[in-house]
């Protein structure tokens, strides 16, 4: 029957929207659970150069690729001029937060951003995701399929391997979505040393659904909508089921991090709640991990009134930490 239907999908609606459906019907919430993120292996891959891009103040900028599942994932990466110390650069993966698959584009957004740690002599990679701009495969979401997370480790594993950087120092740095993928890469791996997050996506899944009243923007597909709904019929919801939740849930594992986290959010955010960022103050402080929590009152997602701050702080953490 599944052959069949996915004949009929490619016959009425094309091989585009037949792969989609594939890949879909693949995806299993199960798939989200730390252990099983543990269980997998992230090789990476070198890191490919594909453009050379104009250089920053005191660094090199290229557009480069890795490979995250058999697919090309397209990264932003920055290096510094002069000679590495001794081991290598300290490194940050680079998580962006939700922009339209379609539209993204690997020099548009976070320049700024990216610009801070670089300048700061941090190599950064700022992973495109699957199906985003040029990268391979199909943008699914990062709440309720896995490819998100898969990409963000093998970003890591590339780090890691490439010899200009010092894969003993090597910190994550996310934003809304990316803040989600960064704490659960910091659980999956206790070896990453340090993490910052900006207004990110980072209560567990009976906050996500329940404690989040944020409209989802309409350039969301509905395929990737539709992955919850099928999550809660065959799992149940949070409140049902609180274990299967639970094990999907990087704030269940916090005792595992590996590092400490520095947290930023503005008390204005019109995409991400400020209870999101308590509630993971409270969780570092019972699970006893160190956490600098910043709050600005009256700033919006992007921490626009308080950006140079917020940049100042959190190159200044990843400086100590790193």
């Amino acid at each position: 029957m599944k052959h069949l239907a996915l004949l009929l999908s490619t016959l009425l609606l094309g091989p585009a929207h037949a792969q989609s459906a594939a890949a879909l019907a693949k995806v299993d919430a199960a798939q989200m659970s730390i252990a099983a993120a543990r269980a997998k292996a992230y090789p990476g891959s070198s890191l490919t150069v594909l453009q050379t891009l104009r250089a920053g103040s005191n660094y090199q900028r290229y557009i480069v690729n890795y490979l995250s599942d058999g697919l090309k994932i397209n990264a932003l990466l920055t290096v510094p001029n002069g000679k590495a110390p001794n081991g290598g650069w300290p490194a940050i993966v680079f998580n962006h937060g939700y922009i339209p698959p379609e539209v993204y584009r690997t020099t548009e957004r976070y320049v700024a951003y990216q610009d801070a740690f670089a300048r700061a002599a941090f190599v950064t990679l700022k992973s495109d995701y699957r199906g985003h701009g040029s990268s391979g495969g199909e943008a699914l979401g990062g709440y309720y399929a896995p490819g998100y997370t898969t990409d963000v480790m093998n970003a890591l594993a590339s780090l890691r391997a490439d010899p200009r950087v010092n894969p003993a120092r090597i910190g994550m740095w996310g934003h809304s979505m990316g803040g989600f993928l960064t704490l659960r890469a910091m659980v999956i791996d206790p070896k990453i040393k340090a993490g910052v997050i900006w207004a990110g996506v980072v209560g567990d899944y009976d906050d996500m659904m329940n404690r989040w009243p944020h409209k989802a923007p309409t350039s969301i597909p509905a395929r990737v909508l539709e992955l919850r709904k099928k999550a809660v019929e065959k799992y149940g919801t949070p409140a049902s089921n609180p274990k299967f939740w639970q094990r999907l849930s990087a704030n269940s594992y916090l005792k595992d991090l590996g590092g400490p986290l520095q947290l930023h959010i503005g008390t204005a955010d019109e995409d991400v709640p400020v209870t999101f960022h308590e509630s993971l103050v409270r969780g570092m402080k019972a699970a006893g991990k160190p956490a600098q929590s910043y709050v600005y009152p009256g700033d919006n997602h992007n921490l626009s009134r308080n950006l140079y701050t917020a940049l100042a702080r959190s190159v200044a953490f990843f400086k100590e930490k790193l």
